[in-house]
């Protein structure tokens, strides 16, 4: 049984629809799963497994709620050599800035020594409307290395 945190940003919801059906998944396989929807450092375990849903808002920026968490990582640079990550980033391929919300969150993670779990997923809702059906397929094809 894996530790995971679960850290969603989101503007509408959509992320946090997927950010439920990624731990619906990962509760199936026994997993301790925490969900933070306004993530804080003291309030997440730095040697778990991060999954990071996240949309982009704006002119290519992390939505509101996930901000702060990204601003706090960038002013206090922990060393996060224990943390692993993987995200799963929604996005509009219609906009030019698709999906740069997460990229950034992931160049500022990988510059405090966290490693990636897997490759990232980048959901496109011009193809798939409904982010939850890649995202799933996307954990359960890496569920069995937790």
């Amino acid at each position: 049984m894996a530790k995971i945190e679960i850290l969603v940003g989101t503007t509408l919801g959509g992320s946090e629809y997927v950010a439920d059906e990624i731990d619906e998944q990962l509760q199936a396989a026994n997993h301790q799963i925490k969900i933070h929807l306004q993530p804080k450092l003291s309030e997440i375990a730095t040697d778990a497994l991060w999954i990071i849903v996240s949309s982009t808002h704006g002119a290519g920026d992390l939505p509101d709620n996930i901000t702060p968490f990204y601003q706090q990582l960038n002013r206090e640079k922990p060393n996060l050599n224990r943390t692993k990550f993987a995200i799963c980033a929604i996005g509009d391929s219609s906009y030019d800035t698709f999906c740069q919300g997460p990229a950034k969150l992931e160049s500022l993670l990988n510059s405090l020594n966290a490693s990636p779990y897997v490759d990232k997923i980048e959901i496109d809702v011009q193809q798939d409307p409904i982010p939850e059906e890649p995202a799933v397929a996307w954990i359960k094809s890496w569920l069995h290395k937790i």
